[in-house]
């Protein structure tokens, strides 16, 4: 399976401050991810199928296993670089790959979406906690029970 390197300038996670502990760590779990990609090779295989349909194509099959191999394909080469993506939770912060920070007191609202935690700062920021086993947990913990 093919490797991506994280890019230089966004691969490194925020380092930690003096005296700050890390209270909760949120990777991306595979079995998210997996089921996440076929769902969107179902959905979008089907509306190629039907598309198919309605233009009279003799093959509308072609449909399906097209957006099945395309998606699989995308998911299996990205997978190196989406599994690898590891949020931080610290008495401070939350702490996101490439270098993002968002300081707990701007932390508006963490809510569950589509398997992945949205979470809106009080500037209005949005960031994306992506694969997730359990969103509802995840938005829970970063919202200290409000979501």
């Amino acid at each position: 399976m093919a490797r991506i390197e994280p890019d230089s300038i966004h691969g490194h996670a925020a380092p930690l401050q003096a005296g700050e502990r890390v209270e909760a760590e949120f990777g991306a779990d595979r079995v998210a991810y997996w089921r996440g990609h076929l769902i969107l090779a179902v959905v979008l295989g089907t509306a190629a199928g039907l598309f198919l349909l309605w233009q009279g194509n003799p093959y509308p099959v072609a449909g399906p296993f097209g957006a099945m191999l395309a998606i699989g394909a995308r998911a299996a080469y990205l997978a190196s670089e989406a599994l690898t993506e590891v949020w931080r939770l610290t008495d401070r912060r939350l702490l996101g790959p490439g270098g993002r920070v968002i300081p707990r007191g701007q932390i508006r609202s963490a809510r569950p979406f589509l398997g992945a935690v949205q979470i809106t700062t009080t500037t209005g920021d949005r960031h994306l906690i992506k694969y997730q086993a359990d969103p509802s947990a995840t938005a829970a913990r970063i919202g200290g029970g409000r979501t």
